[in-house]
């Protein structure tokens, strides 16, 4: 029995994911790392255990009729937690917010410029005082009537819909149109109505082109299709739709991601005419403080626009003074995180989960809480190692206040710096679970198993080795990029090598990288039809015809449902379907592969449609998943479960990792070719079946990474990845930079944008941005091999990449 005032959490009996019966006690008021290779069991521990018991506790308080109208977590699986006060999740959410959140909103801060132009703005004479809600584009009062407080509006013309005006109509000049019955459909009834289908575009008359294309009139009439022959086709009632309101609906409605990808190639997204792409009313944008409008302001780096405000409020009235004074305080914080060159308007999709969730960090430093769990997913993720220092400033300051900060982390210098260390492992999946030390992290040296101990206390007898520096058999060179921050840069990217692009956060990477090179990429691989995305960010770009195709790894989700997993995602289940379907009862039985999906009706369980779950409604209580009562989680019906492949059935092949499916299908090349790049990127103890939803960012960038090995690979690739190391452990950061530098010894080409220095330490070639973030940034400071770059006095990069390097 442990007293009231034990200052310890105390976990028994951790059970939930992979977690063996772990027990933990972790001291309160410290800042507490967990740490552990991925797969290990540390955000089950940290996230899926404390923070979820704490959570359920919570809600137990709670009103019940409130209960039913807040997402609950379920219980966890755990024996008994003692000592745990209120907790607060800072996860790195994987989901993208909508286009309307923005900096402004998920820090607040619009909320409060808003109400500094409503009640300290300086209004035109005779103008009514506007309600903050006015100075909001999100907001009926404050959105422009136009584009509906989005500031772009999308628009067509002649040359895109008709790239080819040599074609007649029924040769499909307007290439704008659907194919199939639909464009056809189209086609008969502007024969019906009289226009000639068969004559060469640019030889219709001028008001006959425009009214094809852009007639908002939908006239119905009576279409006799040309007879084929032995088709019967009836008349039907046919509507006609200009070709410039077809792409407009289908972008706007349309749930297939490639109908808008292709009505998107025919649009161009231009500021709106009425607000100037301002978003607001024009009485809004008549208001100013400090000489600006509101959206002058939003849009300033906040590190400029703290500039402003304390010029303008110095000796301003009083309630200009209060409140320039609290917009201050709370920019402070997201520019001590590092944060300074992101504006208030910055959409929230176009933010990496590092910057989101040190935004949310940054609001919650404000809101004076005591006493409270803080438990944090990687808050140095996207972090150059100089803006590190600033978060762990941060970090001290929550603790300070009186508060408990837990943390999963990889990165070690944040782990050297924690007043306690719970290292989980040894390894990944069943492999792991276990709770090898809780306490000072000085304590690790003594825990030979620990996977985290040789890079936390790195041995001087064991120097890294040293690789050769390969050399470049080409550039890409690009010529007056413009975007964002980054203007009038050139850069050049050698091919065949391995190229790390660095530089603080905000200084230009990902748009230099993801952006501007692959758009260049990917507009030459999609020839004339392409859009153009990438050539109208740069002058010009030489020494593509080298590449021969161009590969994007991400660490978007693989799926966003849990009929997504890891077989499913690879091919490999396509495979396994062939396999059961080839068995000698399934032939008998007539038994496709169609039958072994768990997605269609034929082989699943009805009663969860596939699932293997079933959701149990608790009313007061949060609602909870259980195993179908009839397939009993199998997913499958009875008669789909009497075939099995040596002697498993398709189940429990669903059932096995990564590792036992490899000796499973062992002598199957197909198989056996997508099993083993799993296993090379590090993924052996993941289960086949595993659902989309549980895997982490690192997990589903390796996955596709993996599944992009497994192809014959045929010509030069360019392979660019953003931060392919977050949310890895140094130990699976080794595993991965295996595979990416055996693409490079195959003759391809990798780019990474990245802030391990142990990875840019090992590259051919550095391209380092910046020198600050922002404004600030966006110049490329210094280039050449890590020694060269190391030695750059410009460059912020190069102290922390000689300290890697050991120079």
């Amino acid at each position: 029995m442990h007293s009231p005032h034990d200052p310890y959490v105390r976990v028994r009996g951790a059970r939930e994911h992979n977690l063996q019966d772990a027990n933990v006690d972790i001291p309160r008021d410290t800042l507490t790392v967990f740490t552990g290779v991925s797969g290990s069991g540390k955000s089950s521990l940290a996230f899926g255990t404390i923070y979820a018991e704490a959570q359920r506790r919570y809600f137990e308080s709670v009103a019940p009729y409130a209960r039913r109208l807040i997402h609950q977590v379920g219980a966890p699986a755990v024996g008994e937690i003692t000592g745990l006060p209120p907790a607060v999740s800072l996860e790195q959410r994987r989901s993208a917010p909508g286009a309307r959140s923005s900096v402004g909103t998920v820090t607040t801060l619009s909320n409060s410029l808003r109400m500094l132009f409503s009640r300290a703005g300086e209004y035109p004479a005779g103008a009514e005082r506007l309600d903050s809600d006015a100075f909001s584009p999100n907001t009926a009062a404050g959105a422009c009537p136009e584009c509906h407080g989005l500031g772009r509006i999308h628009r067509t013309d002649e040359e895109l819909l008709v790239p080819d005006p040599s074609l007649s109509i029924r040769e499909g000049a307007i290439a704008a149109w659907p194919g199939a019955w639909q464009g056809k459909n189209l086609r008969d009834v502007l024969d019906t109505l009289g226009y000639d289908v068969d004559r060469p575009w640019r030889e219709l008359a001028a008001k006959d082109r425009e009214w094809i294309l852009f007639t908002d009139e939908q006239p119905v009439v009576t279409v006799h299709p040309v007879r084929d022959a032995g088709r019967i086709q009836r008349p039907y009632q046919g509507t006609y739709m200009s070709a410039r309101r077809y792409v407009l609906h289908t972008f706007a409605d349309t749930k297939s991601r490639t109908l808008r990808a292709k009505a998107e190639r025919f649009l161009t997204s231009v500021p709106c005419p009425v607000c100037g792409g301002s978003r607001l009313r024009p009485e809004a944008m008549a208001v100013t403080f400090a000489g600006r409008t509101i959206a002058e302001l939003a849009a300033l780096p906040l590190s400029a626009l703290a500039e402003v405000l304390a010029g303008a409020g110095a000796g301003g009235e009083e309630t200009a003074r209060v409140l320039t004074g609290d917009l201050l305080a709370r920019i402070g914080t997201v520019t001590e995180l590092g944060l300074g060159y992101l504006s208030l308007d910055r959409t929230a999709p176009t933010l990496s989960s590092g910057e989101l969730q040190r935004l949310r960090l940054a609001t919650q430093l404000r809101s004076g809480l005591f006493g409270v769990v803080y438990v944090l997913d990687e808050p140095s993720a996207g972090l150059h190692p100089a803006d590190t220092e600033s978060l762990l400033g941060v970090l001290g300051r929550l603790k300070e206040a009186g508060n408990s900060v837990f943390v999963v982390e990889h990165q070690m210098d944040v782990v050297r710096r924690a007043d306690w260390l719970v290292d989980v492992g040894p390894l990944a999946g069943e492999h792991g679970g276990r709770v090898l030390h809780s306490g000072p992290p000085e304590g690790l040296a003594e825990v030979p198993e620990s996977a985290t101990r040789r890079f936390l206390f790195p041995s001087e007898d064991e120097p890294e080795p040293v690789r050769e520096t390969r050399t470049p058999s080409g550039w890409i060179r690009l010529a007056g990029v413009e975007r964002h921050n980054v203007r009038g840069v050139d850069a050049a990217f050698p091919l065949g090598v391995f190229t790390a692009v660095t530089g603080v956060s905000g200084s230009g990477k990902s748009t230099l990288v993801g952006q501007v090179l692959a758009g260049v990429l990917a507009d030459r691989e999609a020839g004339e039809e392409a859009a153009g995305a990438g050539e109208q960010f740069c002058a010009s770009a030489s020494g593509l015809e080298a590449v021969d195709r161009l590969v994007q790894v991400d660490q978007k989700p693989i799926g966003r449902t849990p009929r997504s997993n890891l077989a499913t995602y690879t091919g490999l289940f396509d495979t396994v379907r062939k396999l059961f379907a080839r068995t000698e009862t399934a032939r008998e039985r007539g038994y496709t592969a169609g039958r072994f999906s768990f997605n269609v009706s034929g082989g699943r369980c009805e009663t969860c449609q596939g699932e293997g779950f079933v959701s149990v409604e608790l009313l007061f209580l949060p609602s909870t998943y259980a195993p179908c009562p009839d397939c009993h989680g199998a997913r499958y019906n009875p008669e789909t479960l009497e075939v099995t492949l040596r002697g498993l059935t398709v189940a429990q092949v669903l059932d096995l990792t990564v590792e036992s499916a490899a000796d499973f299908f062992s002598g199957t090349p197909a198989a056996e070719r997508a099993l083993t790049t799993l296993l090379d990127v590090g993924l052996g103890y993941l289960r086949l079946g595993q659902p989309a939803t549980e895997l982490s960012g690192g997990e589903a960038q390796r996955i596709k990474l993996a599944s992009e090995l497994q192809r014959t690979r045929r010509g030069h690739t360019l392979y660019l990845l953003d931060e392919p190391t977050t949310g890895l452990h140094p130990a699976d950061v080794e595993v991965l930079m295996r595979q990416l530098h055996g693409l490079v010894d195959a003759h391809n080409t990798v780019v990474v944008v990245e802030h391990d220095m142990a990875v840019v330490a090992g590259a051919d070639h550095v391209i380092d941005l910046g020198p600050g973030g922002g404004d600030r940034g966006g110049r490329i400071v210094a280039t050449g091999t890590p020694q060269e770059v190391a030695r750059s006095a410009e460059s912020r990069t190069a102290p922390y990449l000689a300290k890697t390097l050991g120079s």
